[in-house]
């Protein structure tokens, strides 16, 4: 008896009265150092602590591969208040499969995966792993000392959006898959990122999911890089790999919703623990999936410890926020009687407000420099706005407003585009009204949706001028950019999980002009201020002309700060060349031509222009000063002064 004393006390002292009242007040902000499997060395004995919280449980078991999924011989001890149950287990090693079977009140055995879990099988199978993540090395250092000082309003952001397992693939082999592992991928992807001239990628389908097609928007290892692609030392290999090339890494992440498959979250215990217990709260009907209790601490504690377990074990820059709409409407596609007001009457989540608030506050004070991106579709005010005034807190929002009149006019036939000119000019009144992103996201590009250049009006040639012209407008128009893989080489497939893109595209003359284009726009943003310095500003941005909608030319400046290398744009969305262009200008000052989309390199006719062009004293535009062009049919003409 006297050892099986020392061992209860020496269990205590690793999870301690503190850990227990810091996670039941949601403020336990490493509970992932807690909870999970841990290997360690106890009384002498190297092994791993396994710690899960199971409240509702009337016993707990630890099965796995090292005693043969055993259900009798190693009963976990429960520590009260909060119902966490733990267990040493000497000899164990990493690699380790296993999962907690767990006792519900009604007698019913529930076996689940570790929700805490930092390695899993790979699919089929839906076991943890014992993983060790202090064995990762880090080489980072000046990385991660001047992500500190990055001022995210100022500096350029260009988004390479990217889901690993679609992006290439070996031909198959051993493993049908053919998926890279994490380090191929990694000077794969760089060497690309670099090339383009991208500054992040962000990536899809990080944390572990069971299915592949939910393109792992359906987590059941939240704390776990999926085994997809090789072991938690080689994802941080990618991240370290990338950092010292200079690239930032974004992950997605799905705080609004969890998949029903038994090993996960759902009925964890064997009642509602992670999940609000009303299903009008809990589920949603669309989406077949449960929705996390913003309103119990320890299931705020889970999510909010989880964002910081990325960015402080895996050194990553930011999140991009899924669904941040479905969280903060209780009515969120949802019909009546499928949803519950909140205490006032209302259809806002309060709890889910709060939770905004607590972990954006929480995660920029934290981490000067990460982004916090939320992916909100609706017109709910301060998203970016700051938590002391009523905002939600965010450092970014993808602009889905801005997404949806670009693409509407993009898909029109040019003779039509000349009665929606507002579409494209709409969002430059909300502008500054938030810090935003402008995104061609994955969402856009499947379901039937049609790829990027099949969406584009026109015969084949003109497909390519069409999104050449809309990808420079993007370009231009103030806001961080995003685009997803294959966007910038004109993929004509929609994209699908289930295969590589169609990279032998670059074979044709075509796509490799595309491509040549969309580098040239990345490397002029990435090195020229006006560009993105001011995104926030409207200082930063002048229209020349937003009304020349019988011809569909739309013009306008990027100011720097300093009033040295200004851009002016002009776009022609018409097949219509205009020879006789003349466009009003800010000063009396030669406009340099430094982008044509008409070069013969971007498989434009290749025509020789001036490259010099000095204003004159001629009214255009509005303006005292102006000059002529030649511009061609679906052609850009961007100027430097």
């Amino acid at each position: 008896m006297a050892g099986r004393t020392k061992k209860v006390k020496k269990e205590n002292e690793f999870i301690t009265e503190l850990d227990q009242y810091l996670f039941g007040a949601g403020t336990h902000y490493e509970i992932f150092k807690k909870l999970g499997a841990h290997p360690m060395v106890w009384e002498g004995k190297k092994g791993v602590y396994f710690a899960v919280w199971a409240p509702n449980a009337k016993a707990v078991y630890l099965i796995g591969s090292f005693n043969g999924w055993d259900e009798q011989s190693h009963p976990m001890r429960r520590l009260d208040p909060l119902g966490i149950y733990v267990l040493f287990v000497p000899g164990l090693r990493t690699g380790e499969l296993y999962k907690y079977l767990l006792v519900a009140r009604d007698g019913r055995k529930i076996y689940k995966a570790d929700p805490f879990a930092n390695y899993a099988e790979f699919r089929p199978g839906t076991a943890s792993r014992v993983a060790d993540l202090s064995r990762i090395k880090w080489s980072d250092s000046a990385w991660m000392e001047n992500r500190s000082l990055f001022d995210q309003d100022s500096s350029p952001i260009a988004i390479y959006e990217v889901h690993p397992g679609s992006w290439k693939r070996h031909p198959h082999g051993e493993d049908e898959s053919g998926y890279y592992n994490y380090r191929e991928f990694a000077h794969e992807l760089t060497k690309y990122v670099k090339d383009m001239g991208y500054t992040h990628v962000e990536l899809i389908g990080i944390a572990e999911h069971p299915y592949d097609g939910s393109w792992g928007y359906q987590v059941t290892g939240y704390y776990a890089p999926t085994s997809r692609y090789g072991t938690p030392e080689d994802f941080a290999y990618f991240v370290n790999y990338l950092h010292r090339n200079k690239i930032g890494v974004i992950l997605d992440w799905v705080p609004a919703h969890f998949p029903r498959d038994e090993q996960g979250l759902a009925e964890f215990d064997g009642t509602c623990l992670y999940e609000y217990a009303d299903p009008r709260k809990g589920e949603h009907p669309d989406w077949g999936t449960k929705i996390f209790d913003y309103g119990k601490n320890e299931v705020k504690n889970f999510l909010i410890g989880n964002a910081i377990f990325w960015i402080e074990q895996f050194h990553v820059d930011g999140l991009r926020v899924d669904a941040v709409a479905s969280m903060l409407y209780l009515d969120y596609g949802k019909s009546d009687g499928q949803w519950v007001a909140n205490q006032y009457g209302g259809n806002k989540n309060l709890e889910a407000i709060e939770f905004f608030k607590h972990l954006n506050s929480l995660m920029t004070g934290r981490y000067p420099g990460i982004m916090m991106i939320a992916e909100e579709s609706t017109a709910w005010p301060k998203v970016t706005g700051k938590p002391e005034d009523d905002g939600l807190g965010f450092t970014m929002k993808w602009n889905m407003g801005w997404m949806h009149d670009f693409l509407e006019y993009m898909k029109l036939d040019p003779y039509f585009r000349q009665f929606n000119h507002n579409k494209m000019t709409f969002a430059m009144t909300y502008a500054y009204s938030e810090r935003y992103v402008l995104v061609l996201s994955h969402d856009e590009v499947v379901h039937l949706k049609c790829s990027m250049i099949n969406k584009m009006p026109g015969l084949y040639d003109d497909k390519f001028s069409n999104l050449k012209a809309g990808y420079s407008f993007m370009f231009g128009h103030p806001g961080k950019k995003l685009l997803f893989m294959g966007q910038d080489f004109a993929q004509f497939q929609e994209w699908s999980e289930e295969r590589e893109l169609d990279w032998y595209l670059l074979g044709e003359e075509k796509h490799q002009q595309m491509q040549n284009y969309v580098r040239a726009l990345l490397h002029l943003y990435k090195k020229t201020p006006a560009m993105y310095a001011a995104d926030c500003d409207p200082k930063g941005f002048e229209w020349i002309n937003a009304d020349d909608y019988s011809r569909s030319i739309f013009s306008f400046v990027r100011h720097s700060d300093n009033g040295k290398s200004n851009l002016l744009f002009v776009i022609n969305f018409t097949p219509v060349a205009r020879p006789d262009y003349r466009v009003g200008v800010p000063r009396r000052k030669q406009y340099r031509l430094i982008l044509n989309s008409d070069a013969a390199e971007f498989g434009g006719s290749g025509k020789e222009q001036p490259v010099v062009y000095k204003a004159v004293k001629q009214e255009c535009d509005g303006r005292m000063y102006s000059f002529a062009y030649d511009l061609p049919a679906y052609g850009v003409a961007v100027f430097k002064f």
